[in-house]
């Protein structure tokens, strides 16, 4: 008979612990970590239900076309120059009389001096400027009715009785809105559904 092996319960322990290896941490825990900022919504889709023929507004201007508009009170004279900009001014070489324009800002020639447009870029921000000739008014120029939207050559224009002017570059997302009370750097666009006014002989 086959004598057995006895080890007293301290043994063993001893003997369990001995075997053992270190402890393995198998999980990756780390602090907690700042959470990334939510996503900005996406902008809503441009309205393209109220757009004017943009061949009406166009005239040859320096062997190109360009296109012009006036606002229905006549007010406000604004031109597009495919490609490079879209700029707006006062009717007549007045001054621009815009609540929230700085009162002067250089001109070519690095001058303080009153600005007489309000232009945006293809690229870039919209700004005041100071122009020898400012080239967005063109005598009888179309006008644009309320809730109408010329879009043309990269660029888009409204005029709404609520907000005032406003123009967009499409390729930066960059725009202005303004009237005699307001200046707003950013584009505002024609609910849709806004019910465009028809055309009188009387109105510029």
């Amino acid at each position: 008979m086959r004598a057995s092996t006895f080890l007293p319960a301290g043994l063993v322990v001893l003997a369990l612990t001995a075997c053992s290896g270190p402890a393995v941490v198998t999980t990756d825990e780390t602090g907690p970590t700042a959470s990334a900022p939510p996503a900005a919504p996406p902008t809503p889709p441009l309205n393209n239900t109220n757009l004017a023929n943009a061949f009406h507004f166009g005239a040859p201007v320096d062997g190109s076309t360009r296109y012009f508009f006036t606002t229905p009170s006549g007010r406000w004279e604004c031109g597009v120059i495919p490609r490079e900009q879209v700029g707006c001014q006062a009717s007549g070489g007045a001054a621009l009389g815009i609540d929230g324009a700085p009162e002067t800002v250089p001109d070519a020639a690095g001058e303080e001096t009153t600005p007489n447009a309000l232009v945006v870029g293809r690229d870039g921000e919209p700004a005041f400027v100071a122009l020898d000739d400012p080239p967005f008014g063109l005598e009888d120029a179309q006008v644009l009715r309320f809730n109408q939207i010329l879009a043309v050559a990269g660029f888009r224009c409204n005029v709404q009785e609520a907000t005032g002017v406003s123009c967009l570059s499409e390729r930066s997302g960059r725009g202005f809105t303004f009237s005699a009370e307001e200046y707003l750097p950013l584009y505002t666009d024609v609910p849709v559904g806004a019910p465009v006014p028809p055309p009188t002989s009387t109105t510029r």
